[in-house]
């Protein structure tokens, strides 16, 4: 319950761009919110910077090895230092009523399905949590009376645009993708892009993997699964398409024939705001939408050809199991490749399809019952690309059996 008025946050990811935007959000309406405990990955200076800023009482970095840098760098603050995978937990299940999950990737997992096991408001923008492992999460949210506020872009016009409709009368969700920077490219030159070129999003500012997820558009492949566990529709029932205006968000059509859609310009503190708010709405100065200035709006079928990772993101929802399990994993390890330099951008979807494949000839893929399998069924996916990497010397084209 909120103290005096005052709703506590626990903020997992406090130095990505979800970070900022939520302590933009808490820093509008002080007398509404409270910052509690902040985490991250290795940023140990932004961290510590955060944390002085918003008064949070504990702060916790995920890489171990840097305790003491963290610890000195909140010296003489009274906030409290943690480290390791275990401090982050820590963190998540600091005394709080919202817990923003915002750490990226399956790094993110383990944390907020903490929370979420003690029963705590959940503002989801983890997407791996659902991807990786949906039915343990969705389970155990259900019998502990946890309540997940789906905090991505997309999901939460989803959730705004259902308006408290029945799953039953909807006839499709569609979430929307910008087409990225390579929207209008042919197939031969996405191949061939750069880091530099992949990381140039025309509409949004992202941490580094999510960007390159947009531009191969395996992000949306991955909401799709997020919005299949969150919305509790089947995966024939969700759909894709491009928008590269980034104002229709999501839209419903339901069963008679209504179609409501969910707009805003392109701002996270639009759908941030709407979670730490609900039920009610939050007065921001997020970014307002002129339909007059933008004048049109307009809409694409996504191309399976020149972005084949959401085709095989679409087949691994299909497939359901720990299909999407392995999915995200290998994307994990391939995303990090491209980025080190070690693979072209063309391959990201051929190393994941690669992976998919493999474990369709695993007859013993079935979904992850817990939290515990779903990362143990990443750990072995992760491996086993890394190895298959290694084997290549991390280039030439991939090559299926």
């Amino acid at each position: 319950m909120a103290v005096n008025g005052v709703s506590r946050i626990v903020l997992l990811g406090a130095t990505g761009s979800i970070g900022a935007s939520t302590i933009d959000i808490v820093e509008q309406t002080p007398d509404a919110f409270r910052i509690e405990a902040v985490a991250s990955g290795r940023d140990v200076a932004g961290l510590a910077q955060i944390a002085r800023r918003v008064g949070a009482r504990f702060a916790a970095v995920r890489d171990e090895t840097l305790y003491g840098a963290l610890k000195d760098a909140l010296s003489g603050s009274g906030i409290e230092a943690g480290a390791g995978s275990a401090a982050v937990v820590e963190a998540a299940l600091h005394p709080a009523d919202i817990v923003v999950g915002a750490i990226s990737g399956a790094a993110g997992v383990e944390p907020t399905y903490a929370a979420l096991a003690e029963g705590r408001t959940i503002a989801l923008a983890n997407k791996e949590c659902l991807v990786c492992a949906g039915a343990p999460f969705m389970r155990t949210a259900a019998q502990m009376g946890a309540t997940i506020l789906p905090l991505d872009s997309e999901h939460d016009a989803l959730w705004q645009a259902l308006g408290g409709a029945s799953p039953h009368d909807v006839e499709k969700l569609i979430i929307t993708a910008s087409g990225g920077p390579f929207r209008t490219w042919k197939r031969d030159d996405i191949a061939r892009a750069t880091r530099e070129q992949a990381l140039k999003h025309p509409n949004w500012s992202m941490g580094q993997k999510i960007t390159i997820d947009s531009a191969s558009m395996m992000n949306k492949g991955l909401e799709l699964i997020e919005a299949h566990h969150l919305f509790g529709v089947a995966p024939d029932k969700l759909d894709v398409l491009v928008h590269p205006q980034s104002i229709v968000h999501g839209l419903v059509a339901f069963s008679d024939g209504a179609v409501t859609a969910s707009l805003y310009a392109p701002d996270m503190r639009v759908p941030i705001a709407h979670c730490l708010g609900h039920p009610r709405r939050l007065t921001t100065n997020a970014r307002r939408l002129d339909l007059a200035e933008i004048a049109s709006l307009t809409f694409e079928r996504p191309d399976f050809d020149r972005f084949p990772a959401l085709r095989v993101a679409i087949d691994a929802l299909r497939a359901g199991g720990a299909m999407p399990t392995v999915l995200n994993a290998a994307n994990e390890i391939a995303v990090e490749a491209f980025l080190a330099g070690r693979i072209g951008f063309g391959q990201i979807a051929e190393i994941v399809e690669e992976a998919c494949a493999e474990a369709a000839r695993d007859s013993n893929l079935r979904e992850p019952a817990t939290i515990g399998e779903a990362l143990a069924v990443d750990h072995i996916a992760r491996e086993r690309r890394r190895t298959v990497l290694a084997g290549r010397g991390g280039s030439g084209k991939v090559t299926f059996q």
